[in-house]
């Protein structure tokens, strides 16, 4: 997971240098949807992660109410 972040904080240091040296509109735009694309990949992942282990592991402990709460929480704000 640090290995996505580190590389998508490249990714938008690269984007800044493009502003800097006036690259082309549509070869920003494309680096910014690949980003988009990056972060939807590495948020996936991390949901997928805390649903296997916390989630599991509190409705394993009968605290699954909450954690599926939370979850869907989270949920609904990549749903927007």
């Amino acid at each position: 997971m640090l290995k996505r972040i580190n590389h998508i904080e490249d990714q938008v240091r690269g984007i800044g240098k493009m502003i800097e040296g006036d690259r082309y509109c549509l070869d920003i735009l494309t680096q910014i949807s690949a980003i988009q694309s990056a972060l939807d990949a590495t948020a996936l992942q991390s949901l997928d992660d805390h649903t296997r282990g916390c989630v599991s592991g509190a409705i394993q402990s009968g605290k699954g109410d909450t954690a599926i709460a939370e979850l869907m929480a989270v949920v609904k704000q990549f749903a927007r």
